[in-house]
C-alpha cells in the first residue's frame, strides 16, 4: 500500500491549488471564498517514481463559521490517516491565531509535518517563511502553489519523512477483486456466499463493515482474494465516525485489486451515487464487472432483466464494455457467474496481442475507414504495439499526435474489442509521432 499524504491548513491559503499542482489536474475546486472545498479529496500521485495517495481537505476553522465543524471533522480524519502532513500557510499574512489552533492540532497527530509557505511568488518574499519556524515545525517549505515555485523541494521533504508501509501483495497469478458499492448493498452477503461460510459480519444495518477485509478462497483450481469494502456514502453523510475512513479505504481497495464489481441493489432506482462509485473504479483503469443484487426480491416478468440492463448502460456509458450480471447472494443465484466473469475479465486483463495481428487489424480499420480531416492535416497510422498490461495498452506510431480525433481513436478501440475479447477491460492508448 503506498503512502498517504494530506494537506491541511485554515481556509483560503491554497490548499487545492497545492493538491492541484501536485496530481496536476483540476480536481479540486479552487476559489477565493473560503470554505470552498468541503469534502475531502482523493487522488494519486507520483514524485521522483514515487507513487502515493494525496487528501485536500476543507479549511479548519475553530470559530462557529459556516460548515466549520464538518470542515475540522474531515481534517481530522485525514491526518488520523495520512502518514505526512503538508500544513499550508500563507506566507504574506503571517502567522495567525488560527494557524496556532491548527499547529495544536497536528502536534497530537505525532505525524510527520512539513509547513508549505505558500505565495512566495518570487525571491523576494523568500525571507517571510523563517517566522513559520517559531509555530515548532523543523520543515518550512517556501512555495508557489499557482507558479509551482518550490513544490519540488516542499515533495522532495515528503518522500524523506514518508515512512515505509508494508504491502499485501499476493502470489502472481491469484486473482484480486474488490466490491464496492454502497452501504447495504450485499457486499458482505456476497463474500459468505462465495466463500461458502461466514467470514465476513453481515447486518441489515447499513455500514457493518468498516475496514477493506481480505479473503482468499479456492475455486476449479483458481485462487482468488476477494477484497470487501466499507460502503460508500453520498456526500453529506461522510462525516460519521462509523464511515470516517471509508471512502479512502475504498479507494486504496481498488488499487490493490485486478477486477472491480460495481455492486448495484436491484430493488433501489440508480442513483447519482451509483455512477460516483462506478467512476472510481474507472479511473483507476481496472478491470470492471456490474453485479446487480438481491434479484430475488424484483418482481419480475420476461422483459425485467433486459429493461435494466438497457438503463445500466445509459447511465454507465463510461463503462460500456463492462460485463453485467443479475445475481442474488442471499440464495445463491448467479452468483457462480459473477466469479467466472470476474476470471473472465482478468484474463482480458493480462491479455497481450502479438504485433503482427494487432497491425493486420489496424490496417485493415483504416483502409475500411480513412482517419478525417483533424485541425487541417490527416492522420497516418504507421505502426501499432502492445506496450503493457492490466490495463492492455497500446502505442500507436502516427505522422503527429495532434491530428488523431477522439471519435477515431474510440473508432480504433471498437476495432480491437471486435478482434479480440478485452470484455471488462479498458483500452489505454499512447501516441507517438514516427520519425
Amino acid at each position: 500500500m503506498r503512502g498517504v499524504v494530506a494537506i491541511v491548513g485554515r481556509p483560503n491559503v491554497g490548499k487545492s491549488s497545492l493538491f492541484n499542482r501536485i496530481i496536476g489536474d483540476k480536481l479540486s475546486i479552487t476559489d477565493d471564498a473560503s470554505g470552498v472545498t468541503r469534502d475531502r479529496i482523493y487522488a494519486r500521485a507520483s514524485w521522483l517514481n514515487q507513487e502515493f495517495s494525496i487528501i485536500d481537505t476543507g479549511g479548519i476553522i475553530l470559530r462557529d463559521e459556516p460548515f466549520s465543524k464538518e470542515i475540522r471533522a474531515q481534517a481530522s480524519l485525514a491526518i488520523d490517516e495520512a502518514d505526512v502532513i503538508i500544513f499550508v500557510v500563507d506566507a504574506r499574512c503571517g502567522i495567525t491565531s488560527e494557524d496556532q489552533d491548527v499547529v495544536n492540532i497536528l502536534k497530537k497527530s505525532d505525524k510527520p509535518v512539513v509547513i508549505a509557505a505558500n505565495k512566495v511568488d518570487d525571491g523576494s518574499l523568500q525571507d517571510l517563511i523563517y517566522d513559520f519556524y517559531s509555530l515548532g515545525c523543523d520543515d518550512v517549505v517556501g512555495i508557489s502553489a499557482i507558479h509551482g515555485i518550490g513544490v519540488g523541494d516542499l515533495l522532495d521533504r515528503v518522500l524523506e519523512l514518508m515512512p515505509r508501509r508494508e504491502r499485501k501483495d499476493y502470489d502472481e497469478g491469484i486473482v484480486k477483486f474488490c466490491l464496492i458499492g454502497q452501504p447495504n448493498v450485499g457486499k458482505s452477503t456476497l463474500v459468505n456466499t462465495i466463500v461458502g461460510e461466514n467470514r465476513v459480519i453481515v447486518s441489515d444495518v447499513a455500514g457493518t463493515t468498516r475496514d477493506a477485509i481480505d479473503t482468499m478462497f479456492v475455486r476449479n483450481g483458481e485462487t482468488y482474494v476477494v477484497i470487501d469494502t466499507a460502503g460508500i456514502r453520498k456526500q453529506g453523510k461522510i462525516y460519521e465516525n462509523a464511515e470516517k475512513y471509508s471512502v479512502l479505504r475504498a479507494m486504496q481497495a481498488i488499487e490493490r485489486c485486478d477486477v472491480a464489481v460495481i455492486m448495484l441493489d436491484a430493488t433501489e432506482e440508480l442513483s447519482e451515487q451509483d455512477k460516483r462509485i462506478a467512476g472510481y473504479a474507472r479511473e483507476y483503469n481496472r478491470g470492471l464487472v456490474i453485479a446487480v443484487n438481491k434479484w430475488d426480491a424484483v418482481v419480475k416478468d420476461d422483459k425485467t432483466m433486459q429493461k435494466l440492463e438497457e438503463k445500466i448502460r445509459v447511465n454507465f456509458q463510461f463503462m460500456d464494455f463492462a460485463p453485467i450480471v443479475f445475481i442474488s447472494a442471499k440464495n445463491n443465484e448467479r452468483v457462480h457467474l459473477l466469479v467466472d466473469s470476474v476470471l473472465q475479465v482478468y484474463l482480458n486483463f493480462n491479455r497481450r496481442i502479438s504485433t503482427s495481428v494487432l497491425n493486420d487489424v489496424l490496417q485493415d480499420a483504416v483502409l475500411l475507414n480513412q482517419p478525417p480531416m483533424f485541425n487541417g492535416n490527416r492522420l497516418k497510422l504507421s505502426y501499432a504495439t502492445q506496450s503493457d498490461i492490466c490495463p492492455p495498452t497500446f502505442v500507436l506510431f502516427v505522422n503527429s499526435e495532434k491530428h488523431m480525433h477522439f471519435s477515431y481513436q474510440r473508432y480504433l478501440e471498437n476495432q480491437i474489442r471486435d478482434n479480440f475479447d478485452f470484455v471488462g477491460c479498458p483500452i489505454k492508448f499512447q501516441l507517438r509521432k514516427k520519425e
